[in-house]
């Protein structure tokens, strides 16, 4: 059974989120430089009266409710979805996935674009029909009753896809965990994911690096990574000890969603502000706040561990399903080098952007827009 879904937040609860932002001690905290320890103490004090003064919450709950919206249950949780209908009398059904931080606000400015490409330059014939869902834990879907990973999340996407929605054949695409069930999707479900767009890999090789070139790039990633995985410990095995704070303050779940926006981001000279609005990292925030899914949305890295880590299993063989990947140059992971990918995806496409950075539909929309509807096109 599909709902019909409208949201509107209750005011007592805006009301409450904005009390605490008011009155959080900022006296409390050291007003360091630069955002090498974290967050930026002046750039959070900045946002956050923004936050109680200028932002506007039912603004941006029209921007989500113009778009239909709808609740289905799968597995016993309930999947909130937006779906556009593609133009066109053919529009290939594409499932486009969030990860964490984010939402499906990093979708609200390219769901026109990639169901309706006629309004924007674009020809009807590359049309989709856009479905995006809220992962389960995430926003305005329900959680599971404990922890589960990107693979049992994959197997709960492709049963929304084929059983409640009646697709036989789709494309997922994803950055963040969005790509890893994405890859889950492609591997298990290969029947109905006729193929994955990527634009981002967190997933490696169990038998690791052979070439060189390759040795390289491991020993790049591991010091990349090093100052990264802070957050990723703590989600991975003790969630719920952070979740008991992060629930009961606006200001500590901005600041560790937003740090995330700025180190992960393609932003020159520490300008946060000229590559995201504050409208939209708030919106993003407030989700997390609204829904109370702080703590559920972080169980996907309790799951993934639980599932086998960071490397596919033992018997992997090949993701076989044709594969696009998008490469933007500010990724907070380097990705391997070709004949590392090769081993893992049946690569059909490789494009290295120019610009952009992890949230790739937030930051270069269009880049990441084009790159679809050409790899699509050899699907067709």
């Amino acid at each position: 059974m599909i709902k019909p879904f409208k949201l509107r937040v209750p005011n007592k609860i805006i009301n409450e989120i904005y009390n605490k932002v008011k009155k959080y001690p900022w006296t409390n905290i050291q007003d360091m430089n630069g955002w090498e320890y974290g967050t930026n103490f002046k750039y959070l004090k900045k946002i956050s009266k923004y936050w109680t003064t200028k932002f506007n919450w039912r603004k941006q709950e029209k921007k989500i409710n113009k778009f239909s919206n709808y609740l289905t249950k799968v597995d016993g949780i309930n999947i909130h979805f937006i779906k556009e209908k593609g133009s066109g009398s053919n529009p290939m059904p594409l499932l486009i996935l969030h990860g964490w931080p984010g939402s499906i606000v990093e979708f609200l400015n390219i769901i026109e674009k990639l169901a309706h490409p006629e309004k924007f330059g674009g020809k009807k014939e590359d049309s989709f029909d856009v479905i995006a869902p809220s992962l389960p834990g995430f926003g305005f879907s329900g959680s599971p009753k404990k922890p589960i990973g990107p693979r049992k999340m994959a197997n709960i996407m492709n049963k929304f896809m084929t059983k409640n929605l009646g697709y036989k054949k789709y494309l997922s695409q994803g950055g963040d965990w969005g790509s890893t069930i994405s890859n889950w999707l492609g591997y298990d479900h290969s029947k109905s994911c006729k193929a994955i767009h990527v634009n981002f890999l967190s997933m490696r090789l169990l038998k690791g690096v052979r070439s060189k070139q390759e040795k390289n790039w491991e020993k790049r990633f591991k010091k990349d990574q090093i100052m990264e995985e802070g957050y990723r410990t703590q989600q991975s095995t003790k969630p719920q000890s952070l979740s008991y704070a992060m629930m009961d303050s606006p200001i500590g779940t901005a600041a560790w969603i937003l740090e995330k926006f700025f180190s992960w981001s393609d932003i020159k000279n520490n300008k946060i502000d000229k590559v995201y609005s504050k409208d939209i990292l708030l919106t993003n925030i407030m989700v997390y706040l609204v829904t109370n899914t702080f703590n559920t949305a972080s169980w996907i890295y309790f799951g993934r561990r639980e599932e086998g880590g960071r490397f596919f299993p033992k018997n992997f063989k090949k993701i076989k399903v044709p594969t696009a990947i998008a490469e933007f140059p500010k990724e907070m992971s380097e990705w391997p080098p070709k004949s590392y990918i090769k081993r893992i995806f049946n690569l059909k496409r490789w494009t290295k952007m120019k610009r952009g950075g992890h949230f790739a539909a937030l930051e270069q929309p269009d880049l990441l827009v084009n790159d679809i509807r050409k790899f699509a096109r050899s699907l067709r």
